[in-house]
């Protein structure tokens, strides 16, 4: 206790971020996560802001598998995978990650941050190259940071810039290329070009992986994913992804790909190899989510349905919206005072709802991110969109004023 600069400068940044409206406050919910939530003053709201796609997290199916695993299997392990720490429940769930995914094998990991920050290092060293795009996932920078490959970065989605890395690279006589994309661009809502990104692959002879944390799913007609939307399932080389959003939305990470990729990562991917093992319950709820998924697309119709509404009718009411058909929607408000504000506002009238803004998204690009779930109503959607209305002419921010 000592150093009492460092509290003292801690305290200062603090401020600062205060100050700046740049400080993120977190909201506290005293219910399961879902369409609706309660919030700690005990007022209901209508959640727009989780990651819950196809409306898993708080549903009913989902929590009697996860009892069910729990009831079978215990709490946890308190061990890794390689001592004592793997059960047939983690075997179960890798094994049909494969098959929902299309791929020969498949890791599990505490959470998709550790999928990705344990994939790289592994796998290429010096003398190989890792092209990234440059809106890549905060765990995908990490993970390349801690590769000693060449970091080659293209601007997001453009691919004349990607070909032009890949050429540098192929100058540099790397032995081994990878194109690393987010399958998804979570702020934006922006799909990968993956198609032509395989075409590029092809062309300078690289590999390919995918961050699948905002596809698994639901993207796609039968919802395997950004691979399945583009028209590439087998053409990808590696793919992580998350349990922690549409599937299920607990925690827990995977990698999937070649036989000879997976294991290699068994034996040498450090947060494998010192984490301990994914909770039963988790690995359970998910094998159940994977089954009720692959019979039937009705929650990811429905979701698609309830995307294309909203994104029609905020931009009907005067705001400025990215365009796409994912159901991540940024509406666009440019100023980060601004953005606070509006949620702040749209809190008060029973709307849940995150500011973001830089560091998060680039210096004036502030905005609310929207994001629809399978369980939103009509009845729902309709309640926010004139909540949106009435805040948006409160604040003057309408392109119709």
């Amino acid at each position: 206790m000592s150093d009492q600069a460092f509290y003292s400068g801690l305290q200062s940044k603090l401020e600062t971020l205060r100050s700046d409206g740049l400080f993120k406050p977190e909201r506290v919910i005293a219910s399961r996560q879902g369409s609706e939530v309660v919030s700690q003053d005990g007022r209901t709201l209508i959640n727009m802001c989780a990651n819950n796609y196809l409306g898993l997290s708080g549903d009913e199916q989902t929590s009697r598998a996860a009892a069910a695993a729990l009831e079978k299997y215990g709490y946890g392990l308190s061990s890794v995978r390689f001592i004592c720490g793997t059960q047939t429940v983690h075997k179960e769930l890798e094994a049909k990650l494969s098959e929902f995914l299309g791929t020969e094998d498949t890791i599990l990991y505490a959470a998709a941050f550790d999928a990705n920050g344990g994939v790289f290092e592994p796998l290429f060293d010096e003398n190989d190259a890792i092209i990234s795009d440059a809106l890549n996932h905060a765990s995908i920078i990490d993970g390349v940071r801690l590769c000693k490959a060449a970091r080659y970065r293209y601007a997001n989605n453009d691919m004349a810039d990607l070909e032009k890395q890949l050429i540098a690279a192929t100058d540099a006589g790397k032995r081994h290329k990878i194109i690393v994309t987010d399958g998804v661009f979570s702020m934006d809502g922006t799909i990968a070009q993956l198609d032509s990104i395989v075409e590029l692959a092809e062309k300078y002879g690289a590999l390919t992986m995918i961050d699948e944390s905002h596809a698994s799913g639901f993207m796609g007609k039968t919802g395997r994913g950004t691979h399945e939307h583009c028209g590439v399932i087998g053409k990808i080389d590696i793919i992580t992804g998350t349990l922690g959003k549409a599937l299920g939305g607990a925690m827990g990470g995977f990698t999937s790909g070649r036989r000879e990729v997976i294991e290699t990562l068994r034996q040498k991917s450090r947060p494998y190899l010192f984490s301990n093992t994914l909770a039963p319950m988790i690995a359970g709820a998910s094998l159940a989510v994977l089954d009720r998924i692959s019979k039937s697309t009705e929650l990811r119709d429905r979701l698609m349905e309830n995307t294309a509404y909203f994104r029609q009718e905020i931009e009907r009411i005067g705001f400025t919206i990215k365009p796409g058909t994912h159901p991540v929607v940024p509406v666009m408000l440019f100023d980060a005072p601004v953005a606070q504000k509006f949620a702040a506002r749209m809190f008060e009238l029973g709307v849940l709802l995150s500011g973001f803004f830089y560091p998060v998204v680039p210096m004036g690009q502030a905005r609310v991110r929207v994001q629809l779930s399978a369980a939103h109503t009509r009845e729902q959607l309709d309640t926010v969109l004139k909540a949106f209305e009435q805040a948006g002419k409160e604040l003057g921010i309408l392109k119709n004023q």
